[in-house]
């Protein structure tokens, strides 16, 4: 039964995505930034404990509750460990009323055609059943478009969209990140052959085929306005991508029906060092802000 609530809540509620999913690369800068430097471990299972205190002290927090977050993106690691003493996905959607996401991708191939593809992902099944047995509601795969090229872009969406089928066919909705890299130089461009390729697939998809979509605020308003009017469409969200929080809420204040899925721009502004009185109160705004942003 909580899938169906859970896509109930995520499709028509309004509010946004936490993406709380940072991996082994992206971990130290994260940590770096909440205030905790490399010498508090001395290895990656050490790190992981440290980022996963971090995330336990956000998700625990009484500002992230499911009035204004529809659901959160989580690493492997923080699926299976456990907050106040129940598996990370259980006391979301059971202590918070915030649908659960995995992350499943293992990262990104090198650059080429302008684009990085996913790396493969052999383990994707077992995973897959891994995650569904945590009452796990969806998943996020991302791949990140530098160049305004024709052939990448194109493959890019159509890995996308073959794992993505693989996901739902396995009872998950997939969140689709091809991701435009803010600083690509021909970045508009880039977006109209992302726009194009991605309505090709939505079109080719069976009725019951639910996707969700995560993607880079665009150059033009409005650009991905059909997406979220598709009827396989569930939710379609923007990631932060590099902007400023300020920037990337004013961004998406100007996309109407399109919604958040901040990592960085979230926990911007929190640290180890605060009291649980600053610390819930930076991120009671943080939500705040981008909860108004995403309204719109």
């Amino acid at each position: 039964m909580s899938f169906e609530q859970q896509l109930e809540k995520v499709r028509n509620q309004q509010g946004f995505i936490a993406a709380l999913d940072q991996s082994g690369g992206s971990t130290p800068k994260a940590l770096g930034l909440y205030g905790v430097t490399p010498d508090a471990w001395s290895n990656d299972d050490e790190m992981f404990g440290v980022v996963h205190e971090m995330r336990t002290r956000i998700m625990t927090s009484p500002a992230f509750t499911g009035e204004r977050i529809l659901g959160a993106i989580l690493f492997e690691n923080t699926m299976d460990r456990q907050v106040e003493g129940q598996p990370t996905a259980s006391y979301l959607w059971n202590v918070k009323n915030v649908a659960p996401f995995l992350k499943v991708d293992q990262g990104l191939a090198d650059e080429e055609n302008g684009v990085q593809l996913m790396k493969p992902i052999p383990d994707l099944d077992a995973l897959l059943a891994r995650a569904k047995a945590n009452d796990v509601f969806g998943t996020k795969m991302r791949s990140v478009i530098k160049q305004a090229d024709a052939a990448g872009i194109a493959a890019i969406v159509a890995q996308q969209f073959e794992i993505g089928r693989r996901i739902v066919a396995a009872g998950l909705v997939p969140i689709i990140e091809p991701e435009v890299d803010i600083h690509c130089p021909d970045k508009a461009e880039a977006e109209d052959m992302l726009h194009s390729e991605i309505m090709n697939q939505l079109n080719a998809l069976g009725s019951d085929e639910l996707v969700m979509l995560k993607l880079t605020l665009p150059e033009k308003d409005g650009l991905y306005a059909d997406c979220i009017a598709h009827a396989n469409i569930v939710r379609v969200v923007a990631l932060s991508g590099g902007y400023s929080r300020d920037e990337a809420n004013e961004r998406l204040a100007r996309q109407s029906g399109m919604v958040a899925s901040f990592s960085r721009a979230l926990s911007e502004g929190l640290t180890a060092q605060q009291s649980d009185d600053e610390f819930n109160a930076t991120l009671d705004a943080s939500i705040q802000s981008i909860y108004e942003a995403s309204g719109t």
